[in-house]
């Protein structure tokens, strides 16, 4: 993502479930279906430096609550319950949250949502993967924490003979309100204006519905970000595979309301430590998600 947009996940269609990915074993501990395990807790306590800077109005219950749209598996989607939010950007901001003596309180909602619910006090932060640009960091304030592309998927074999570059006649799924939507409309317009048939561009409201979409051969290909459509791949065993290489790499960012630079800057100041002390490292390797892994944390970079 990286005009407008967002990126987002998981998969349902027929045995395929990928939005449930979490079970409880029987000694109560979580497990999901990556082998992921239990949670990885910030090490070294409450930063109390950071504790100052964070807001009385968002202290003052002693928790965080974060917009989500929890359809993006690894990041962040659903647990088999249905309800409880999981994915490594949830762990990951529940250990920054730690770092300045809070809790979490994770509500799920549209994507396109998230963003005005921060600006209108709905939510105290959006946490779901979106890509840091111009248009966002003039609506809100943003902390870089991940760095991730956009890639390709097809079916196995790729019968349509589709590629990144040479998709003009063909189907492809993208979730709403992403960046991918804009990547695709400016490579339908290409084709259009080398006189070839436009890219007909499918758009769903969940990730899981797009990847879907790929696997019943309904849409020739779809984009995601990286890491998503990756996992996409490795979770409909063997349907679906990566098509040409990432692209248009950019950073992910933390959302606070525009007027909370300060808060900002204990999240950023949160995630710093974490990285320094091994456990934002640990998280992303739990998740299979390090390539994406950042040496610091900037506020509206």
């Amino acid at each position: 993502m990286i005009t407008g947009s967002l990126r987002r996940h998981g998969i349902v269609t027929g045995v395929l479930v990928l939005t449930g990915a979490l079970a409880l074993s029987a000694c109560g501990e979580k497990k999901d279906d990556t082998g992921a395990g239990p949670s990885i807790t910030a090490s070294g306590g409450v930063d109390q430096g950071l504790v100052a800077m964070v807001p009385d109005s968002i202290k003052s219950d002693g928790k965080i609550v974060i917009g989500v749209d929890s359809s993006y598996a690894p990041n962040e989607f659903l647990e088999a319950d249905g309800k409880t939010v999981v994915g490594w950007d949830r762990e990951l901001f529940d250990a920054v949250a730690a770092k300045l003596g809070l809790k979490t309180e994770w509500v799920t909602s549209k994507f396109d949502d998230i963003i005005p619910g921060v600006q209108s006090g709905k939510y105290e932060a959006g946490v779901s993967s979106f890509t840091i640009n111009d248009e966002r960091k003039k609506a809100v304030t943003m902390v870089s924490y991940f760095n991730a592309g956009t890639q390709w998927a097809t079916k196995k074999g790729n019968p349509a003979g589709i590629q990144p570059d040479n998709a003009c006649g063909k189907k492809v799924a993208v979730q709403k309100a992403t960046v991918q939507v804009e990547d695709v409309q400016k490579r339908s317009k290409a084709c259009t204006d080398a006189g070839k048939p436009a890219i007909t561009i499918d758009q769903y409201q969940g990730q899981d519905q797009a990847t879907a979409a790929i696997v019943s051969g309904k849409d020739d290909a779809g984009l995601a970000d990286s890491p998503i459509i990756a996992y996409a791949v490795q979770k409909t065993n063997g349907q679906l595979e990566l098509l040409g290489d990432i692209y248009e790499a950019a950073p992910y960012g933390f959302v606070v309301a525009k007027e909370q630079s300060r808060f900002a800057k204990a999240i950023a100041g949160a995630t710093k430590s974490l990285q320094g002390d091994g456990t934002y490292k640990k998280i992303l390797e739990k998740w299979n998600v390090q390539a994406g892994a950042l040496n610091d944390s900037v506020v509206n970079p």
